[in-house]
C-alpha cells in the first residue's frame, strides 16, 4: 500500500508540474494577422495565434504537425523554454512508461533539426527509461510481478541464460524487442538487471530507432504539405535513413546466432525449445 501511495504522489507531482509548465506560456513573438476564411464573421473568431492553442500530446500526424509549427514559432524568442517542456514533456512519458514517445521524437527533429534533436532523443530516452527503472525499482516491483507473472518469469529465464553476455543481450532486446521497452523497462531491476549495463543499453540499442524518428521529423519541418513528403525525393531519403540505420541491427543479430541462447516465441507467444543456431 505504502508503494501505491508514493508512486500516485511522484505521478502527481510530476503531473502538476508538466500542467503548469504549459499552462503559463511566456509571451509569444508578434505574428502577422492572418486573413479570415470566407464565411466567418470577425477576425478574432479566425485568430490562429499560437498563444490561443492548448499544448497536448500529439495523437496523429495532423496535431504534431501543428504542435511542431506553434513550437517552432515560440521557439524564436523562447528557445530555453521550450526546451525546458519538451525535456519535461519527454522525461514524463518514459519515465511513466506512456505510450507516444515516437512522436515526441518526431518532433525533436522538427524543432530542432537532425543533430541537436537526435542528441536530445537519444538523452531524453536513456534518461527517462533509467527514472522508469528506479521507479519501479521503489514503487512497483510486487504489483509487476502480480500483473505480469508469466512475461516477468521469462524474461528472467532468458536473463540468466545469457548472464555471461549480458549486456549484448541487451542490446539484442533494444533492437529486437521479444517484449516492449516500457515492460523491459519496468521489469529490469526485477530480474536483476544492472543499471549501469541498462542505462547504455538503452543508449545504444535505441540509437537507430531515435534515428529514424528524428531524421523523418526534420524532413516533415522541410515539406509544406503532406503529399510533398511521398515525392521520390523525399521517400529516398527515407529509404536511405532506414537503411542506415538497420546496419546494427543487422550486425547484432548475426553476432547474436553465436553467443546468445534465445527461445523462439511461438504465435501464442510462449515459448518453445527451438535456440537460434
Amino acid at each position: 500500500m505504502r508503494s501505491l501511495i508514493g508512486l500516485a504522489v511522484v505521478v502527481t507531482a510530476a503531473t502538476l508540474y508538466l500542467y503548469y509548465l504549459s499552462l503559463y506560456l511566456p509571451a509569444g513573438p508578434r505574428r502577422h494577422p492572418q486573413p479570415c476564411p470566407e464565411g466567418r464573421e470577425s477576425q478574432q473568431s479566425c485568430d490562429t495565434s499560437g498563444e490561443l492553442r492548448r499544448l497536448k500530446f500529439p495523437s496523429d500526424l495532423e496535431e504534431l504537425r501543428e504542435l511542431s509549427e506553434l513550437l517552432q514559432f515560440y521557439k524564436t524568442e523562447h528557445t530555453a523554454y521550450v526546451l525546458l517542456l519538451f525535456c519535461s514533456a519527454y522525461l514524463y512519458k518514459q519515465s511513466f512508461a506512456i505510450p507516444g514517445s515516437s512522436f515526441l521524437n518526431i518532433l525533436a527533429g522538427a524543432i530542432f533539426g537532425p543533430y541537436l534533436g537526435l542528441l536530445l532523443a537519444c538523452v531524453l530516452t536513456t534518461v527517462g527509461s533509467t527514472m522508469c527503472y528506479l521507479l519501479s525499482q521503489a514503487f512497483g516491483k510486487q504489483h509487476i510481478i502480480n500483473l505480469f507473472p508469466e512475461k516477468v518469469s521469462m524474461l528472467q529465464k532468458k536473463v540468466e541464460d545469457n548472464r555471461d553476455c549480458l549486456f549484448f543481450f541487451l542490446l539484442f532486446l533494444r533492437f529486437f524487442p521479444m517484449t516492449p521497452n516500457w515492460f523491459l523497462n519496468m521489469s529490469a531491476p526485477i530480474v536483476n538487471i544492472p543499471i549501469v549495463y541498462f542505462f547504455f543499453s538503452v543508449f545504444i540499442g535505441l540509437l537507430p530507432y531515435n534515428f529514424i524518428c528524428v531524421q523523418t521529423g526534420a524532413m516533415l519541418s522541410e515539406v509544406s504539405s503532406l503529399d510533398d513528403l511521398f515525392s521520390w525525393e523525399h521517400l529516398l531519403q527515407l529509404l536511405a535513413i532506414a537503411c542506415v540505420a538497420l546496419v546494427p541491427g543487422a550486425l547484432i543479430r548475426r553476432l547474436s546466432q553465436r553467443r546468445l541462447k534465445l527461445a523462439v516465441q511461438s504465435q501464442n507467444g510462449l515459448d518453445s525449445d527451438k535456440k537460434v543456431q
